[in-house]
This record gives structure tokens, C-alpha cells and sequence, in this order.
């Protein structure tokens, strides 16, 4: 066809899942900052301004990161350091005799501490939604057989934290 350049469609309506989208890359750059406060030992406000400025909604090495709700965000990382003493001793507990939390892998102790976060003080989350997310973000990174520990032990700590959702 020629004439005049036609114009581009109307953008598709926002969806309710749009939200829930935002929560999941938000879990993912949680466990990546996570990660990273963890291996590279950096501090909160660096992680918060790097994640804002350089991550979330960006593309970085030709990778397209969807946009975080940045609020999640950082009440995911903020709980998980307010209360870390308290997760990593359930994880611990849940984990194979001889690999406490500090040897099991960064990516999963990163994952670990994010939705064991969620399952204890995100009641307003489902517990299946908070295993499920997380599960995902482990798949990214891990092996299978990794991810199907993360998942047991998620599960685990779900029906400690949330009995009453499982029965």
C-alpha cells in the first residue's frame, strides 16, 4: 500500500494483570538486589538507587526488564533485612541437616529470604501465589533440581507461616 503513513493502533486497555505483573518483575529485583547486597555486600540506599535508576523498567545488555512497582520492592528488601535473624533460623530449620542458609547457593538464599518474607508478613498475598512467583524466579536462574528444593522448601514454610490456608 502507499499513501500516507498509517497510524499506529490504539494501545491495548490496561488489564488487571498489568499489576500482577508488576509484582513479579518487583520479586525478581528483589531477589537480584538481594543477591547482590549479599555477594557484593552492597547497602540499602545503593541497591534501591541502582535497581530505580539503571533496572527496573530499562533494558540492560539486551534484556528488556519490565517495570517494577518499586513500592513492593522495597518493602520486600526492607522486610527481609528488618527481620532476616528470624527467616534464615525457619529456612535453616527446613533445610537439609548440614546446609544451613549460609551455604546453600546466594541466587536461592536470595529467593529464600524474599518469599519467606512474603509468606510471614504478606498475608494479604495468597501463599500459592507468593510459592508460585517465587518458584518462577528460581527457574531463571537455577537448575532444575534446584528449583524443585526452592519449591518444597517454600511450600514447607508456607504451611508454617499460613496453616490455615492449607487445610
Amino acid at each position: 500500500m502507499t499513501g500516507a503513513p498509517q497510524e499506529p493502533p490504539e494501545p491495548a486497555p490496561v488489564r488487571p494483570v498489568q499489576g500482577k505483573r508488576k509484582r513479579a518483575a518487583s520479586r525478581l529485583a528483589s531477589v537480584q538486589a538481594l543477591y547482590q547486597m549479599d555477594v557484593a555486600a552492597k547497602g540499602l540506599n545503593e541497591v534501591f538507587a541502582e535497581f530505580e535508576t539503571h533496572w527496573m523498567g530499562r533494558e540492560v545488555e539486551g534484556v528488556e526488564y519490565e517495570q517494577a512497582d518499586v513500592e513492593f520492592f522495597k518493602r520486600v528488601i526492607s522486610g527481609v533485612l528488618e527481620d532476616q535473624v528470624a527467616l534464615d533460623r525457619a529456612t535453616d530449620k527446613l533445610l537439609a541437616d548440614g546446609w544451613p542458609l549460609r551455604r546453600v547457593e546466594a541466587v536461592m538464599r536470595a529467593v529464600f529470604r524474599a518469599a519467606a518474607f512474603e509468606l510471614k508478613k504478606r498475608k494479604d498475598i495468597p501463599a500459592r501465589v507468593v510459592i508460585t512467583e517465587y518458584v518462577d524466579v528460581a527457574a531463571a536462574f537455577l537448575a532444575k533440581d534446584e528449583v524443585g528444593m526452592v519449591n518444597a522448601v517454600l511450600d514447607k514454610l508456607a504451611r508454617e507461616y499460613r496453616a490455615s490456608e492449607f487445610t
